[in-house]
């Protein structure tokens, strides 16, 4: 018992014509806007009780226009009675055995929002006045974040904990409208003439939003930085609002379960800013480097200590230090990009030959991490002639 759709899509032409009066939603709303009292709309439009704390209650025989991108909620005694995601025109028949209760539509949230619906349904038969309110279904935008210090997290690819500040938006998306409104909503805004709005400063509800987001953002980052399908590059961050989106929304979930509990996701992202600390931006001045020596990623260490030595030896004219780069390239097989001095090197001592020798050596460079264990005891093999 409920809703007759009269229409389904845009309400134009001869219904148009023939609803001379109807509610709907109010002109000149934010785009930030999330829930609303509906409003009259038509010749009784602003006169008698319509203009009271009742403008938004339909009776028997009440038309409804809901637009594109738009939900109707419909309330009785604080119980929903009605729900509506299916753009068109509906009127409310509370005795009509024919009318509906709920009209999710075929989208993607549709499950989530018949499962709410069975949850949160009224349980008797609905009476002939309700209270109606839209809900907004489209991407809420300017919903801001930003840190006053450094956050720290894991990062894979650096193999150490990564510190910054960051700042920036998301766009905001009510996937399951019926729990948004009975889980989050504060009571206040089911009124007429109340709006609720995530960006409203006053709205308490939505800065407890705020400080989750920058609750999340360490765990969002080591989301992202860790996820192996994204290459392990936090520096792609910036050109990935769709992945560092679902990263935020993933850790929004675990840490506050946002969409099983009160029915909102987290859609897109812009990082206006990311500002390492100072150690940070050394590591990655030091990828930077192994990058530009177009070696393998597993070497991007050695690549760039291998060029600070060449610029060492150059600003040196240390022939010691130009030996000991060429038998470390010599020992990886050659780093590949790196080019020879067009000088060639001095020859080795006579004692590089000896196999303690180039042992020593080589157990040096690993306990500096320029060469990992494999490395060593390949290098250990062919010098004993193994």
């Amino acid at each position: 018992m409920g809703l007759l759709q009269a229409v389904k899509g845009a309400v134009g032409g001869t219904l148009g014509d023939q609803w001379k009066d109807f509610y709907t939603v109010p002109d000149g709303l934010p785009a930030t806007a999330a829930l609303f009292a509906a409003v009259p709309r038509g010749t009784n439009a602003g006169r008698g009780s319509n203009t009271s704390a009742s403008s938004n209650i339909i009776s028997n025989g009440s038309k409804i226009v809901v637009p594109e991108g738009y939900g109707l909620l419909l309330f009785q005694d604080g119980k929903i009675t009605g729900f509506v995601a299916e753009p068109g025109g509906y009127e409310w028949r509370s005795d009509d055995i024919n009318s509906q209760s709920i009209f999710a539509g075929d989208g993607i949230v549709s499950p989530l929002i018949k499962q709410s619906w069975e949850r949160f349904k009224f349980g008797g038969q609905p009476g002939s006045q309700q209270a109606a309110f839209f809900v907004s279904l489209k991407e809420l935008p300017d919903n801001r974040f930003g840190t006053q210090s450094e956050i720290y997290w894991d990062d894979a690819f650096l193999n150490t904990q990564v510190g910054a500040v960051t700042r920036g938006s998301y766009t905001l998306k009510i996937v399951d409208p019926i729990l948004f409104v009975k889980n989050f909503v504060p009571a206040k805004y089911l009124a007429p003439g109340q709006v609720f709005d995530f960006t409203d400063l006053d709205n308490a509800a939505a800065s407890q939003l705020f400080n989750e987001v920058v609750a999340s953002l360490a765990p969002a980052f080591s989301l992202y930085s860790n996820d192996t399908a994204k290459g392990n590059r936090i520096t792609k961050l910036q050109q990935d609002s769709l992945g560092f989106a679902q990263s935020l929304s993933d850790a929004v979930e675990n840490g506050y379960q946002w969409k099983s509990d009160r029915g909102l996701a987290i859609a897109k992202t812009a990082i206006v800013s990311i500002e390492y600390d100072a150690n940070t931006r050394e590591l990655l001045k030091t990828v930077q480097r192994a990058d530009a020596l177009a070696g393998s990623r597993g070497n991007s260490n050695l690549q760039a200590s291998v060029a600070q030595g060449i610029q060492s030896a150059g600003e040196t004219g240390g022939a010691a230090g130009m030996m000991g780069i060429g038998m470390a390239s010599g020992m990886m097989g050659g780093i590949g990009g790196l080019q020879q001095p067009a000088t060639p090197a001095a020859p080795p001592a006579p004692a590089a030959d000896d196999p303690v020798t180039k042992l020593k050596k080589a157990k040096e460079m690993l306990d500096l991490g320029l060469i990992t264990q494999d490395d060593y005891d390949a290098l250990k093999a062919k010098a004993l002639g193994l």
